[in-house]
């Protein structure tokens, strides 16, 4: 169905976008607005009490719009169930309480400058200026954790921590690297344009912000992470627009973890025979020479090559992928993160490519039968396809579902999906990247159980037992060291990575179980699809009529895809 003129609910959802990026300058910067690249968000208490003010009266004008047809009625519904999630985690203060490293205005606003252009001398007095803006917002988020902590809603000790050490990373020198190499990119003199003075400061205000933490917060906090089950719910429909019975999907986790265990296992005796656990599997696959990948130069290049011979296999066999978003970039992510790889999709106008991005924590050599599998997540036909397609859809998808309609059960839901898939179609002939596309799925599998036991106060299940060095944990409540030990042991993660995903699951409550759940209904609709329509049902026309739906909470999804009927 084609949107001719623009409806009610279309020319709401600009107002809404605009008025987002009015609010938060990172998210303008992020999906390509113009006109805000040289601010930084104001993250006080007085600011975010005017944007919930204005948000409730943006989603009463949601609710009181008329729709005449079929795409304005999920826009509607999209516009409706987004915004009230955005106003009760933000009125409720749930916004500003839950940080940690991966997900806190400090990385929010060291990300940002990867993203904005570095080509002429504009350019550089653009990023100068908002580089001298850290110190203000910085400031301006400390009044508003004074207040949560006035209001004793601070976050554990685990995460003021690890936020103070990422603050003390970013201080020595992680502003001047964005200085230097915009110096470098726009041929201007890094003191001269003020880009030195202007990172300078913003390194000192993130020392000075690590050392408030420390003295002033820290003492503060508490050593519990557990969010408990009323803050969960409220997580749990905020990153997948569902309310899933969570003992049952504790259950279904626990059984597609031993499911996928059982495969592991399997793979590892043909890979390793003289191994005795699949920790040394991975450990003798990660030695192999012939499977690592050494330089961040090589891997950019192998990451790069890869998307683009998933393009290739994919494009006009399983979709159809229009070629101004064929090109899917690779760079490394900044220092100071979490361990694990992301995407950031493309610009509004596209003339900022869907990126992929690698965190190497130091590494100068890389296992590629790790990563394999999760480039088809990260890129084609995962995240890339998804965000893309969004992007391309302005006839049938509202400004804001484009732009500020992703969810993590819809999203997440289909890059996983997109491994399976990709698994299901023979991708993985060499059996070391099929182990790797096997502990990736563990990993979520992991998640699930993980993340509902360690909020909700679950024991370990005696599908699991034993745990070294601690024994059998039978009936045992989860904790942080066990959850480490289950995904070294069950999912063959490294350490530090395992370390780096717990702090996480603690520090986003239910966001990882979005990825399984997701998944779990993106294959129920294929299923139920193939059922439905039998003979009539084609994988590549599924794809296509999915993904143009945009995201959708995944209760909404299931019931939009219950209605598909391919044409022709």
């Amino acid at each position: 169905m084609t949107q001719i003129e623009q409806s009610e609910i279309f020319a709401l959802s600009d107002r809404v976008v605009e008025f987002l990026a009015k609010s938060d300058p990172l998210f303008a910067t992020g999906v390509g607005i113009a006109g805000y690249d040289e601010l930084l968000p104001d993250y006080s208490t007085s600011a975010r009490r005017q944007h919930d003010e204005e948000l409730l009266n943006l989603l009463i004008a949601a609710d009181g719009t008329v729709v005449d047809n079929d795409v304005d009625a999920i826009a509607k519904q999209v516009l409706l169930e987004r915004l009230s999630s955005q106003y009760s985690l933000s009125s409720s203060g749930e916004s500003a309480r839950t940080i940690s490293v991966i997900w806190s205005p400090l990385s929010e606003i060291r990300q940002v400058f990867e993203l904005m252009a570095q080509s002429s001398a504009e350019d550089a007095a653009t990023i100068a200026a908002r580089l001298s803006q850290v110190r203000t917002s910085l400031k301006s988020w400390r009044s508003c954790l004074r207040d949560v902590a006035v209001a004793q809603a601070l976050p554990s000790i685990r995460h003021l921590t690890g936020i103070a050490e990422q603050a003390e990373t970013y201080g020595a020198g992680g502003f001047t690297d964005v200085a230097t190499s915009t110096a470098k990119h726009c041929f201007v003199d890094i003191e001269a344009s003020g880009l030195g003075t202007a990172a300078a400061d913003a390194e000192a205000a993130c020392r000075e912000l690590a050392e408030w933490m420390r003295t002033e917060l820290i003492p503060r906090a508490k050593a519990d992470d557990a969010v408990g089950e009323e803050r969960y719910g409220r997580w749990v429909e905020a990153w997948n627009g569902a309310s899933p019975d969570l003992d049952e999907l504790y259950a279904w986790g626990i059984a597609d973890l031993v499911r996928i265990h059982d495969r592991m296992g399997v793979l590892g005796q043909e890979l390793a025979p003289n191994a005795t656990s699949l920790m040394e599997v991975a450990a003798h696959l990660d030695a192999d020479p012939a499977r690592t990948i050494v330089g961040t130069d090589a891997l950019l290049a192998k990451l790069k090559a890869f998307t683009a011979e998933a393009v290739l296999a994919m494009d006009g066999v399983h979709f159809d992928i229009d070629p101004r978003v064929r090109f899917c970039d690779a760079r490394l992510a900044p220092d100071g993160g979490a361990a694990a790889p992301y995407y950031i999709g493309p610009s509004e106008d596209l003339s900022r490519p869907g990126t992929t991005w690698f965190p190497t924590l130091g590494a100068t050599e890389f296992p590629w039968w790790r990563h394999a599998s999760t480039w088809y997540h990260e890129a084609v036909p995962g995240h890339h396809l998804q965000h893309a397609t969004a992007i391309l859809l302005a006839d049938r998808q509202t400004r804001f579902h484009r732009l500020a309609g992703w969810l993590s059960g819809w999203g997440e839901g289909w890059a996983l999906y997109a491994e399976r898939l990709m698994d299901e179609l023979g991708a993985f002939t060499d059996k070391a990247d099929e182990l790797g596309y096997l502990g990736n799925q563990a990993l979520r599998a992991a998640r699930v159980v993980v993340d509902i036991g360690l909020h909700l106060g679950k024991v370990v299940p005696a599908e699991i037992g034993v745990l070294q060095p601690f024994g059998d944990c039978t009936g045992k409540p989860w904790t942080a060291e066990l959850a480490v030990a289950l995904l070294e042991q069950w999912a063959i993660q490294n350490h530090e990575t395992s370390v780096s995903e717990v702090d996480r699951y603690l520090g986003m409550p239910a966001q990882a179980i979005s990825y399984k759940l997701g998944e779990r209904y993106w294959l129920e609709a294929r299923e139920a699809a193939k059922t439905r329509l039998g003979e009539r049902f084609s994988l590549k026309a599924f794809h296509a009529y999915a993904l143009a739906l945009g995201p959708l909470g995944l209760d909404h999804f299931a019931q939009e895809m219950g209605k598909w009927e391919p044409v022709g």
